[in-house]
């Protein structure tokens, strides 16, 4: 059971790690192509900057909401959905034809550019403190790779292919880990694997909620001390 598990995991590693690789590529890809895409548009180099900065814009005020639901919902259909947003917008990007409609579809791409959160909350739970760092440093290893893989696909396969359907392509891979992600990766408690609770086969959840914190206060004080009423159901009231 422990080494089904431990299997397991390290599928998890190797999905994420290809999300990592493949978004990161798809990223990058526009610097290496901005000749044939600014000779397409016929746009300058301020022009094809805009286009840039609009994802970086988009990613930067999404962070902290990215954030928000990772705390609230489940981490690996949050993880699926960005995904899903990654291959749908490049795809639309390489879709428009117009500069504008590029501009603005391009900065869609910044959506999920800020989606990394919840995969190393969702990693951390999934391995034991001692453990995280040599995964981490394994994900973070996915990033420059992705980067050298954009440079081949836009020096050495778009002048035959065309910039359009390398987006495809790098847009249809984002939508297979979708895909991949949605099927194969599990949610897990929060804090799963921090010391304080190994050995423990449930690990209960609490979450605040407004409306017990409304209950509390609706309670009836005793008139003589501060003390709390009982309720009405309590045994020999």
């Amino acid at each position: 059971m422990i080494r089904k598990r431990s299997l397991y995991r390290w599928n998890i590693v190797v999905i994420f790690f290809f999300f990592m690789l493949l978004h990161q590529t798809d990223k990058l890809l526009i610097g290496p192509l901005k000749g044939p895409i600014s000779e397409e548009f016929g746009i300058n180099n301020t022009q094809f900057g805009l286009a840039i900065s609009g994802a970086l814009v988009v990613g930067t005020i999404l962070y902290p909401i990215w954030g928000y639901l990772y705390d609230r919902f489940s981490r690996a259909r949050l993880l699926s959905i960005a995904s899903f947003i990654w291959g749908s917008t490049t795809w639309l990007s390489a879709i428009v034809r117009s500069y504008g409609g590029f501009v603005v579809t391009r900065a869609s791409t910044g959506v999920d550019d800020s989606s990394y959160p919840g995969l190393y909350t969702l990693v951390a739970d999934y391995f034991e403190p001692e453990m995280r760092s040599q995964v981490y440093g394994l994900l973070q290893l996915s990033q420059p790779i992705g980067y050298l893989l954009g440079m081949v696909l836009a020096l050495m396969v778009a002048p035959g292919l065309g910039w359009r359907n390398i987006f495809f392509i790098t847009g249809g891979l984002g939508l297979l880990i979708a895909l991949l992600i949605h099927y194969r990766v599990k949610e897990v408690p929060r804090g799963r694997s921090e010391p304080e609770f190994a050995g423990m086969e449930e690990i209960v959840q609490l979450e605040f909620s407004w409306a017990q914190v409304r209950e509390v206060f609706k309670k009836r004080q005793c008139g003589s001390c501060s003390c709390r009423a009982l309720p009405a159901s309590f045994p020999g009231t």
